[in-house]
């Protein structure tokens, strides 16, 4: 439906006896488009959530590029002896490459150059390069089967947040907000933040479209928080500006909104009403959110010393959980510089330290408040990485090409089920031999966990049921829950 003819839907009484001579077209018009009108207004009724939940609030932690599994959790001691041999055909089986990598003359097996060992009692092997995750792997659920169908990063990542490789969708903490709505009057539901990475060798583009709310209403997207400065643009008053001043600003814009709200009836209209409000009350929220001053010692033991500097990984994830315990129910944090094409030996090692320690904290942190149980954190990538080189190959250092065909990923709290290592991959790290987990899977089983059957949660646009998990087959794994 174009924007006219969303317009006309949406037009009030008084706006359509005002345009006259018309009026009986008008009528013919709107009892064609009547049953559409009417499943739209179901779409914003629905008695949500379906069921009763154990996730109440969510903090999903991206990172930008696609780890390698390979090199973290996904142990394959056996390539030690493949070791600059040749990917056998058998295994590729004909599968598709990036032009990254499908130019190469050979594609020579890489093993990871780092020491794994097994932690907890679900004995899970973990790398060296994650010394603090190896701590709790007991409070964490392992997605090792994870598999997508974009190659490139653009379609992956856009897939990974909304459940489609095509832009425009709500992503999955659009979903979130619309169906459980806000829990805190002073903060938005749905806040993103991007953390910048020690390593910046190779910088992934990512936008606002990720968190877009798509075709549902404006008020649902996600809300991008600043690494330095004030962390929301405007929401200080200018200079010579009072907050009387202010107020009797936005109480005017108001007055002009609701004169355009009342006369054609664009909800588009009320979401800017709403928002302003919303920038309003965040003047005096905001900085207190932000102030860590108020932290004391032992939460940057635990989180690590870079979580007093701002735009780090380790302070945005503490001001993930600062959101979550004032009532933000979906907090999305991306971190970039994991496509590691080449130089893993000079990256990984950073990346991980900045995550490692971080995410310990925070679940730590989120257990000793006792708020673990209703947080569910999510951990991973838009895919994973190849276990052939690309580029140069030696002992010590190595590149890995996207690889869609499996990827690890993990969760904790939230009703998943700690201590779980789910799913297993061949000797090479390349295809999935057992219990196979989708993108649509995933996103149904976290819609599960937030209360939804993921097949009635819907919203009409266009003449369909819109939903996450879209039209193809898609499956709660309830082996990852509780």
């Amino acid at each position: 439906m174009d924007l006219f003819s969303a317009l006309q839907r949406n037009m009030t009484r008084r706006y359509f006896f005002r345009a006259g001579s018309h009026a009986v077209g008008w009528a013919a018009l709107a009892s064609l488009l009547g049953k559409e009108s009417a499943h739209a207004g179901e779409s914003a009724t629905l008695s949500l959530p379906h069921f009763p939940s154990t996730a109440k609030q969510v903090i999903y932690l991206h990172m930008v590029g696609g780890p390698s599994q390979m090199d973290l959790y996904d142990y394959k001691p056996t390539m030690n002896d493949w070791y600059d041999k040749d990917l056998p055909d058998s295994v590729r089986k004909g599968q598709r490459l990036t032009t990254m990598t499908s130019g190469q003359a050979r594609f020579p097996i890489a093993p990871s150059k780092y020491k794994f060992k097994q932690h907890g009692d679900c004995g899970m092997w973990v790398s060296e390069l994650l010394p603090w995750t190896a701590k709790m792997v007991d409070d964490m659920c392992f997605v090792r089967s994870m598999h997508t169908d974009a190659i490139n990063h653009e379609p992956a990542i856009t897939l990974m947040q909304t459940g489609n490789q095509v832009t425009g969708r709500p992503c999955l903490g659009a979903w979130t907000s619309y169906g459980l709505g806000s829990l805190n009057q002073n903060l938005p539901t749905f806040v993103v933040l991007v953390a910048k990475p020690t390593n910046q060798e190779q910088v992934q583009a990512i936008s606002a479209r990720l968190w877009s709310a798509g075709y549902l209403s404006g008020e649902y997207a996600g809300v991008s928080f600043r690494s330095s400065g004030d962390p929301i643009l405007f929401i200080n008053n200018p200079p010579g500006v009072t907050d009387d001043v202010r107020r009797k600003t936005l109480d005017a814009i108001k007055g002009l909104n609701q004169i355009t709200s009342d006369e054609v009836g664009d909800p588009e209209t009320q979401t800017r009403i709403q928002q302003y409000e919303m920038a309003y009350r965040m003047q005096t929220s905001v900085p207190e959110l932000v102030d860590l001053g108020r932290e004391p010692q032992s939460t940057f033991k635990l989180y690590g010393d870079e979580a007093k500097k701002p735009g780090t990984f380790a302070n945005t994830i503490l001001l993930a959980r600062r959101l979550v315990e004032r009532g933000v129910r979906f907090v999305q944090i991306y971190h970039n510089n994991w496509d590691t094409h080449g130089n893993v030996a000079g990256r990984l090692p950073d990346q991980c330290r900045d995550v490692d320690q971080a995410c310990y904290g925070l679940i730590q942190d989120l257990k000793s408040r006792g708020m673990l149980d209703s947080t569910l954190v999510i951990w991973g990538g838009e895919f994973g990485r190849t276990i052939y080189s690309q580029g140069g190959l030696s002992k010590e250092n190595y590149g890995r090409d996207h690889h869609p065909r499996c990827f690890t990923l993990w969760m904790a709290g939230g009703g998943s089920k700690p201590g779980t290592i789910h799913g297993e991959t061949d000797d090479f790290s390349y295809n999935i031999v057992k219990d196979p987990v989708h993108v649509r899977d995933f996103h149904a089983t976290v819609l599960q966990l937030l209360g939804f059957d993921h097949k009635r949660f819907t919203y009409r646009y266009q003449g369909l049921d819109q939903r996450l998990t879209g039209v193809e087959e898609a499956r709660v794994v309830t082996e990852l829950i509780q």
